[in-house]
């Protein structure tokens, strides 16, 4: 998919994700909206032999979303590619669902059950050290949040990653700067973020996560074969693509009324008009 594609894609699981936090009266539609650029490059433009009629393929690329609690920006990522139909996304919220709200291996597609914080990277580690061992040419890539980096555990597996010299690991921090709490300088302070993961021995780079075409540049760039695990600080909007929820901690958790639904709606429609014409 060319930019124009992956921003019309972006924009359309922008739409569903919101319908579905809707309908389920439930969901992270903050966050979720904040990294959902940055999921559907990796599902579309990155990670590679992705197939729904085989999702356990040997040599497919693997995704672990270690912010587990923004599992329906994956949720709607999966459906696009194929791996959910829509009458499973339409359970969401509703009793007897497979759907979560963390992901699990119920679901095809998923990897692992995560959304305990701080454990996604480490997990990421195991992947990659495992392909190394196996001599395999599969990527592990690992989203996590910006809040979640006051679990230290994350920094252990960080002097994993390095010690291995991990280059088929990559690991995303979607920097937005909220959590349930607040101002993430407020509640735990983590910048500079870059300073500290280079100090962990990683190659970190940063980037602009609200602009698909910064995204594919970034990922593009990376250099697989530097025995660097990479780290890519994804510099993003809370509640990227509804303007009355951006840069607004309560919807960190905020659930939508009718009026709401369709406002944000209306909003992100209008975006997808202006990229089919």
């Amino acid at each position: 998919m060319n930019i124009k594609e992956l921003e019309l894609l972006a924009e359309k699981n922008r739409k569903r994700l919101v319908e579905v936090v809707y309908a389920a009266k439930a969901g992270h539609i903050g966050g979720d909206l904040s990294c959902l650029n940055v999921m559907t490059a990796l599902y579309f433009h990155v990670m590679k032999e992705l197939n729904p009629q085989e999702p356990k393929a040997v040599d497919r690329d693997r995704f672990v979303l270690s912010k587990g609690h923004c599992v329906e920006a994956l949720y709607v990522t999966l459906e696009a590619k194929g791996f959910l139909v829509p009458e499973v996304l339409d359970t969401l919220g509703k009793f007897g669902s497979i759907l979560s709200g963390h992901p699990t291996i119920e679901v095809s597609g998923i990897e692992v059950n995560s959304g305990a914080l701080g454990h996604g990277l480490g997990i990421g580690v195991g992947m990659a050290i495992a392909a190394k061992m196996d001599k395999k040419a599969w990527k592990t890539y690992v989203l996590m949040g910006d809040g979640e980096q006051g679990e230290g555990s994350i920094y252990e597996a960080a002097m994993a990653g390095h010690k291995y010299e991990l280059d088929n690991l990559v690991a995303i921090i979607d920097r937005n700067h909220l959590q349930i709490s607040g101002n993430t300088e407020d509640v735990m302070p983590i910048d500079s973020v870059k300073e500290r993961w280079s100090a962990f021995g990683w190659d970190v780079i940063e980037m602009n996560g609200d602009s698909m075409e910064d995204i594919v540049k970034t990922f593009d760039a990376i250099d697989y074969g530097n025995k660097k695990p990479h780290l890519l600080v994804s510099n993003t909007t809370k509640g990227k693509g509804v303007s009355f929820m951006e840069g607004i901690a309560k919807w960190h958790h905020g659930v939508l009324n009718e009026e709401q639904c369709k406002e944000a709606v209306k909003e992100i429609e209008e975006r997808i008009k202006g990229l089919e014409g």
